[in-house]
């Protein structure tokens, strides 16, 4: 029977596991609690990867996921990671960060600093065992790059989160957002750095300098259109920017964040753009979850990549936490206001896992490396919800504080 399926049906076959397993996952355990749905389907993804169900069943593993398939699935996936990026460019909210801006800046960098010198000191760690370090990768980059994965905040994430926590909306739930904010835009800055060509030095300035005066016509022309008209020009000049900072060597997520940046978010219905960001996640995103799944890899052995994991969640954590502590001492918060903060702050999830990827593609780090800054994301964000809700509870007042 397998030899008369084309790929046509089996990558039906793909899509159909991709959708039924985490799904029925998440349902029937009735994991959101502790896993929401998008992690439910990031850890499944691990399972389907070559690490556990290539392991066990081989041969259905090849058949399901033979290079055909796999390479249609990446489309798909590139399109929807995309999309996400998009998204959360465009909910950056600078304004608002301007307006708060020493409380903002001192958090913000505080929060995103400390817990960055935490991971590139774990990353000097991993330089001194073969294994860990990518094929094109300098040592800086390799330590860089490491340290900004374990200070991501996941903003997307983050926001979702939060409207489980029902503190979006309030004002707590608004500082938050202004430093998740301008840490992603480091995020993204940092990634520039480390992914600097200095052979394609010109092609990346050009870019830049493309890119600023396309800016300007974009924003008049967006401001020009109507609303209905803004969707359909924001997903070209998507799919453009991505295009192009891909040939200048920047990677197209960096492009797809560009894009989203230089968008106002009053351009669109906030209604509109949140049922866009929630069909993006349910629509599409799990294949690009089940294609990061299929790019773990366990050669060196479960224990050390377990091992590195720890590690890493663990100067992720207590470095987020101890920046945002920091920052609380300085600006003077009430009892439990850094605890809440640095807790959501060091959500980790999809911008985290989008970042790695790019690492990853471009030889910064090893699979080995990527599973373990995979498994650290997983359980980052897994604590979360499960940590904050009870200090809400204790300090309920809190949410209700004026910024």
């Amino acid at each position: 029977m397998h030899s008369t399926m084309g790929t046509t049906e089996i990558f039906l076959i793909a899509m159909l596991i991709i959708f039924t397993v985490p799904y029925l996952i998440w349902r029937v355990a009735d994991t959101d609690y502790y896993a929401p749905l998008v992690v439910v389907q990031i850890i499944t993804g691990i399972l389907l990867g070559p690490g556990v169900l290539g392991r066990a069943y081989p041969d259905y593993y090849q058949f399901v996921f033979n290079p055909q398939v796999i390479g249609s699935l990446n489309g798909v996936a590139w399109w929807a990671v995309m999309l996400f990026v998009m998204i959360a460019g465009i909910e950056l909210d600078l304004k608002k960060a301007w307006e708060h801006r020493r409380e903002s800046v001192i958090t913000a960098s505080l929060a995103l600093g400390t817990p960055l010198l935490f991971g590139c000191v774990a990353a000097l760690g991993m330089l001194g065992y073969a294994g860990w370090v990518g094929p094109n990768a300098q040592s800086w980059q390799f330590v860089l790059g490491i340290g900004m994965a374990c200070a991501v905040t996941a903003l997307p994430i983050l926001i979702l989160l939060m409207e489980k926590l029902e503190v979006l909306r309030e004002p707590i739930g608004q500082r938050i957002l202004r430093y998740a904010s301008l840490d992603d835009i480091a995020i993204w800055g940092v990634l520039a750095l480390i992914l600097l060509d200095w052979d394609r030095v010109g092609r990346q300035l050009g870019f830049l300098l493309l890119f600023g005066a396309a800016t300007f016509g974009y924003r008049k022309l967006m401001a020009w259109l109507q609303a209905r008209d803004r969707w359909y020009v924001a997903l070209i000049w998507l799919a453009a920017c991505a295009f192009a900072a891909d040939w200048a060597g920047l990677h197209f997520m960096v492009g797809a964040f560009l894009a989203g940046a230089v968008m106002d978010a009053e351009w669109f219905d906030q209604k509109q753009l949140d049922l866009l960001r929630h069909h993006v996640l349910l629509a599409i995103m799990p294949v690009f979850f089940l294609s990061t799944g299929l790019r773990t890899n366990w050669a060196m052995g479960g224990y050390a990549v377990f091992v590195a994991a720890a590690v890493l969640l663990l100067a992720s954590v207590s470095g987020k936490l101890a920046g945002v502590h920091a920052a609380g001492k300085i600006l003077k918060w009430g009892p439990g206001e850094a605890s809440i903060i640095g807790w959501l702050l060091q959500t980790k999830a999809l911008i985290m896992i989008i970042f790695v990827n790019i690492l990853l593609d471009k030889g910064i780090i090893t699979s080995e490396t990527f599973t373990a800054l995979l498994l650290m994301a997983i359980a980052s964000t897994m604590l979360t919800v499960p940590v904050v809700a009870p200090k809400l509870r204790r300090v309920a007042a809190l949410v209700f504080k004026a910024s």
